[in-house]
């Protein structure tokens, strides 16, 4: 299978099984599912959870849990703000200014009360947390098809925010993890940790982006993301 085929197939059995979780149905989007907080636990027992101060975490429902989890845990937690669509590209949710962690952490709380920032003002990263819609045994990671979350790993690398020692990790069920091998692309993010509510994998670390592939940017992208108009302004300035 393609990896649209893997999507609909995931999709379909989450909810034919009843395992899928508000919002429904599960298709089109990182899928919400059975046991997530149970998830979200066992990723905070493991090491690479236990010594990270700062969390970029995904908006999406079946990680809600790991976000309020890490403002419980004193972890500062950062978020993209949608499609990236504004120069202040990242919310920062910092557990000492936050009064109300459960309103705070859900995709339309994090705008009212996340700080916006520019990425000037974004710390180093000490863990990654991403949702998936599948992923395979080998860490091969498969989102809902729209690219941004491979695409802000690629910035945070090009701003120095991340290296190629910070851990990524997924939170999903055990029946979105596949034991066949799926064809990955060069700007795909392989996960280094894969946690469901039962289990916790550790695939091999595979290779990841380094930064931004300026070579599949659209210029419709570029136009839409400010940040990357800015660095793509930046990289011809240090040529």
């Amino acid at each position: 299978m393609d990896k649209q085929e893997i999507r609909e197939h995931v999709w379909d059995d989450l909810e034919d099984s009843g395992v899928a979780r508000f919002p429904f149905p599960p298709h089109g989007r990182i899928p919400n599912f059975e046991d997530a907080s149970a998830a979200a636990d066992r990723l905070a027992d493991q090491p690479e959870w236990q010594a990270a101060e700062t969390i970029k975490a995904n908006p999406d429902a079946p990680q809600l849990p790991v976000r309020r989890r890490a403002l419980r845990d004193g972890k500062t937690v950062y978020m993209a703000v949608p499609r990236l669509a504004d120069e202040r590209c990242f919310l920062k949710l910092d557990p000492d200014e936050l009064a109300d962690y459960d309103a705070a952490t859900t995709v339309s709380g994090s705008s009212t009360h996340g700080e916006q920032l520019g990425p000037d003002a974004v710390e180093s990263i000490d863990l990654i947390v991403s949702g998936s819609v599948a992923v395979t045994d080998d860490g091969a990671r498969i989102g809902k098809g729209e690219g941004y979350s491979d695409l802000e790993y690629a910035i945070l690398r090009d701003l120095g925010l991340v290296d190629e020692t910070t851990p990524v990790a997924t939170t999903v069920h055990e029946r979105q993890v596949l034991d066949e091998p799926v064809d990955i692309d060069d700007h795909d993010v392989p996960m280094d940790l894969i946690v469901t509510p039962e289990a916790v994998r550790r695939p091999d670390r595979g290779d990841r982006p380094d930064g931004i592939d300026w070579d599949l940017l659209t210029d419709d992208r570029l136009g839409e993301i400010p940040i990357l108009e800015r660095l793509a302004e930046r990289r011809l300035d240090e040529r």
